[in-house]
């Protein structure tokens, strides 16, 4: 999985985040969705919330099923 460079994050809306209000847990496409729900189960109860991580899982599931179609429209 390519680390995803500091200009490409700021550039990506704040719907491809987990936790948009801090721009956490970026979810462009499926792998690093995967990886948002690992480390979200890893932080659940010292960064995040356990309603959090079921934001987080939401949108990871989403994401994983569709790929970076998260809140865009298809025709």
């Amino acid at each position: 999985m390519a680390k995803l460079a500091t200009k490409a994050r700021k550039a990506e809306p704040k719907s491809d985040f987990g936790l948009p209000g801090r721009r956490a847990y970026p979810m462009p496409d499926a792998a690093p969705a995967a990886n948002a729900k690992a480390r979200a189960a890893q932080q659940v109860g010292k960064t995040i919330t356990p309603a959090q991580k079921a934001t987080i899982d939401a949108m990871a599931n989403r994401v994983g099923h569709f790929g970076a179609m998260v809140g865009k429209k298809t025709s």
